[in-house]
């Protein structure tokens, strides 16, 4: 899992204590808090929006509206970035995604083939600018296919525990589809060898993102007490990938800095001491 472009790599050291707080940071953020939990705390209260199901034909809504959103977002968001590190706009992004949700809010369920795609891309331009922020470069095949994989990151719910291994096993789970797309493109030219491996790593992130796109399509669906509205969905829908954003390139910036198998380990300790993961050594 290795990034696509060599950078200066500290094999035989251990990682310096800020670093180890920065990642302790980043496996918090990428192993803690998922989508449903943070709208049972928008909502103040604790509802169950993971076990929500929306029927079958908005199953397939949903489904058809998250991959052509994903495809949209890659062409529309990477293609119009520079390679310079942008300014901060990850406001700006929040904004845009209150203004996208609240029309959508406005007009229903019926919206979202249209307001879904618009959405993603704001918030595919915002995981770009902290990817730069983090010394990514997005002229980099392998850089750009991490912000898409952001958006597997956020489901299913932290509780369902269906990946043992929680990120480092979902990254190990994309790697061949990331490093067969990677091989055939460039950021802003790619190739038709391409398209095949790009269609496979967009359904197997769009099986996943589309789990976190129906738990908000079923809080916009029901009377909530409390009242969310579209736009305060669309705001923590747009916060939770910011932070899993920040928690991805984090890990990858390290990466680079040491070597993945000494992050990875490091990362599983965390995670295992702060009870994330089961840990072996207290199994009976």
């Amino acid at each position: 899992m290795a990034n696509s472009y060599p950078l200066p790599v500290l094999v035989n050291q251990g990682l310096s204590q800020s670093d180890v707080e920065a990642l302790r940071a980043a496996v918090a953020a990428l192993e803690r808090q998922s989508f449903a939990t943070r709208l049972a705390g928008l909502a103040s209260r604790q509802l169950s929006f993971g076990s929500m199901t929306l029927p079958p034909r908005l199953q397939a809504t949903v489904a058809s509206a998250t991959q052509k959103a994903l495809a949209a977002a890659m062409k529309i968001a990477l293609a119009s970035l520079d390679a310079q590190p942008a300014k901060d706009s990850i406001r700006i992004h929040r904004r845009l995604a209150a203004l996208s949700g609240g029309v959508g809010g406005a007009v229903g369920l019926a919206s979202l083939p249209i307001e879904l795609p618009v959405s993603t891309t704001i918030i595919l331009r915002s995981i770009a600018e902290i990817a730069q922020a983090e010394g990514e470069d997005l002229r980099h095949p392998g850089a750009a296919l991490a912000c898409l994989e952001v958006f597997a990151l956020g489901g299913p719910s932290a509780g369902d525990n269906i990946l043992e291994g929680g990120y480092l096993a979902l990254r190990a789970l994309l790697a061949k589809s990331v490093s067969d797309a990677a091989r055939f493109m460039t950021v802003r030219q790619i190739s038709s060898d391409a398209a095949p491996a790009l269609a496979r790593l967009i359904g197997a992130v769009a099986a996943r993102f589309g789990m976190v796109v129906s738990q908000k399509t079923a809080a916009q669906a029901v009377p909530i007490i409390g009242a969310i509205s579209g736009a305060a969905i669309n705001v923590a829908f747009t916060e939770h990938f910011q932070s899993l954003a920040r928690g991805h390139f984090v890990v990858r910036r390290l990466e680079r800095l040491y070597s993945p198998a000494l992050v990875h380990a490091e990362y599983a300790r965390i995670a295992r001491s702060e009870g994330y993961w089961d840990d072996p050594s207290q199994a009976a």
